[in-house]
């Protein structure tokens, strides 16, 4: 699976089509009362929480008819949300959302749901990258919408870009496989397409290298932040559930999660979910609940993100970015929970 989109940095491209539980966006969705949620790629492992939602009947419970309109490769996640025909949509990491709000557009995140992003880089016993200092002398493949990733990890971590040679590769894991580069950038939750590089590679967050952000995001306008916060508080509490009762039960989660969308292959799904949990729940979580961010982690990324040449046109406020008006109307719906034990 390619998620291009969390590395473009920006308005991402995405939408097209699943099968399983996936309603098609209509124009009467709106008039129907349907809350409609515009995701940023197609439904995966990323959404289980929000599989579960629906099909234990937590949004029904919640007195709302909910549409997920999954993305791809080919169409926009930020044009249904402003027009109103998504009252709400998800981006898949937070540096999506900045750009866009440094471009005009008024939205702004709700929630997260992962506590860090799963860009990571992979790398194998014989060069291993695992802390910064072992980044000095590598040879590292990343794509080229990423490289602001690789920039941000130097900078932060204060070395010479000349210390490292960035070689422009795919999602295709090929090169680190054939010994091309040392180390790889791509997702951890894809464990089907990095199972070719074998058990015994080295995957390595880029939170771990200095880099924070969170994934999941889910955003909304101005506008609808500020008319229509008490359902999109009902969405996120909704979600928070589906997502504590995952937790609980990730393997029936797995089950659930596929039988809504075969596309996915059970067997590495029930391998990946336990990752995904603790990609989901951490000691903050357990202490203000699912879906929370920190706005002094905004402030840090933003700052880092400026430092890299990222907004020519001058970086976003922290407060023009995120509201947590969401998350505080939700709180009593929102579980609290540690990571999953190993």
């Amino acid at each position: 699976m390619n998620r291009r989109t969390f590395v473009k940095g920006g308005l991402a491209a995405v939408a097209a089509a699943s099968a399983g539980m996936q309603l098609v966006l209509t124009p009467g969705a709106r008039a129907a009362g349907k809350v409609v949620i515009q995701y940023d790629w197609l439904m995966s492992n990323g959404q289980i929480g929000d599989i579960a939602a629906v099909a234990n009947g937590y949004f029904k419970d919640a007195g709302l008819e909910v549409e997920f309109s999954p993305g791809g490769p080919n169409a926009s996640t930020v044009p249904p949300v402003v027009s109103g025909a998504a009252q709400l949509g998800q981006f898949s990491e937070t540096p999506q959302l900045y750009a866009a709000r440094a471009s005009g557009v008024p939205v702004k995140i709700i929630a997260c749901g992962f506590r860090t992003g799963p860009y990571a880089l992979t790398s194998k016993p014989g060069k291993p990258i695992r802390n910064v200092a072992d980044l000095k002398g590598k040879k590292i493949g990343i794509q080229p919408t990423a490289r602001f990733v690789i920039d941000e990890i130097l900078a932060k971590n204060g070395i010479d870009p000349s210390e490292v040679t960035i070689v422009n590769v795919g999602f295709d894991k090929g090169p680190l496989v054939r010994g091309d580069v040392d180390a790889i950038g791509g997702w951890i939750t894809n464990t089907q397409a990095l199972s070719v590089v074998g058990d015994d590679r080295i995957d390595l967050l880029v939170r771990d290298l200095g880099l924070s952000s969170y994934a999941d995001v889910y955003f909304a306008t101005d506008k609808a932040i500020e008319e229509n916060a008490d359902t999109l508080a009902k969405f996120i509490g909704a979600v928070g559930k589906g997502w504590g009762w995952v937790h609980a039960n990730p393997q029936d989660a797995v089950k659930k999660m596929v039988a809504a969308y075969p596309e996915m292959d059970l067997g590495w799904e029930e391998k990946t979910v336990n990752l995904v949990l603790k990609l989901s729940f951490d000691g903050t979580t357990a202490k203000d609940g699912w879906g929370t961010f920190d706005p002094a982690s905004i402030e840090e990324q933003l700052a880092l993100l400026d430092k890299v040449g990222q907004y020519p046109n001058g970086r976003p406020a922290a407060k023009d970015v995120y509201t947590t008006k969401i998350l505080e109307r939700s709180a009593a719906d929102r579980p609290k929970l540690d990571a999953p034990a190993a």
